[in-house]
């Protein structure tokens, strides 16, 4: 990728990091062209910082546990929130009660201003979260995404979407008896895996398959699709387009 322009991007992880390696190995030989500016974690013992400080990557600590509990003792919010914009916004919780979504919300609303102002010195182009298991609330999204016309955090969800969001994509396929699995990259909007599509990887699953296999296949597609969908970024060949009352993403042609 010698001579060509690069982009930033942050990543955020919970665990382990597979997905960030995956990325920085495909930068190590030149598939991305990208600089990884920074890693982030919501808890200390996501061992993907490790992953990140082997590569000399800088990292950081947005300790969503600790902030939601200073919220119960009377930590102040940020002062540009506005639960009630946020509240109509959402689709992460379509029938809870106004206590329930103030709770939710506020609670967030700490976590996510810390993590804003953790990112912003980097000054990223795009925010993937690989393995990163938190929702966003449109308070985060709005903040990351301004000044910006095409949306600028990607996510991997291991399940063909639309089919089975949620925490557990490769059981939700699997007990569900599909002949076929897959994973899923796609932009973040406001409600739970529901963004447009930028694209899939796919692969059969055998009648001798277990649930462990079913995983392991779909971390090999995840480790190829990913980087794949971060260059289309790099590149330039995403917008998003209005079809019929839904949010698409077209991927434009190369060079």
């Amino acid at each position: 990728m010698d001579g060509k322009e690069t982009i930033k991007i942050g990543v955020l992880v919970s665990g382990g990091g597979s997905n960030l390696q995956a990325i920085i190995d495909a930068v190590n030989v030149g598939a991305l062209d990208v600089e990884i500016a920074c890693v982030g974690a919501d808890n200390p013992g996501a061992g993907g910082l490790a992953r990140a400080e082997k590569a000399g990557i800088p990292t950081f600590v947005t300790d969503y546990s600790a902030l939601f509990a200073s919220r119960k003792d009377g930590a102040p919010l940020p002062g540009d929130f506005s639960l009630e914009e946020v509240a109509a916004k959402q689709s992460l919780l379509k029938d809870a009660d106004p206590e329930t979504l103030k709770a939710f919300f506020e609670k967030r609303a700490l976590a996510e201003a810390d993590l804003l102002a953790r990112l912003a010195p980097y000054k990223i182009d795009l925010l993937v979260l690989a393995g990163f298991m938190r929702v966003f609330t449109p308070y985060f999204i709005d903040g990351l995404n301004a000044g910006s016309t095409l949306p600028r955090i990607m996510n991997i969800h291991p399940a063909l979407l639309p089919a089975f969001p949620g925490t557990d994509g490769y059981g939700d396929t699997f007990r569900y008896g599909c002949k076929v699995g897959g994973c899923t990259v796609h932009f973040v909007d406001y409600g739970e895996d529901s963004g447009p599509i930028i694209g899939q990887h796919s692969f059969a699953i055998l009648p001798e398959d277990d649930l462990d296999a079913v995983k392991k296949k779909g971390l090999a597609e995840e480790w190829r699709l990913f980087p794949e969908c971060i260059q289309l970024y790099a590149e330039g060949r995403l917008n998003v387009v209005e079809r019929e009352g839904t949010r698409v993403v077209n991927v434009l042609p190369g060079e």
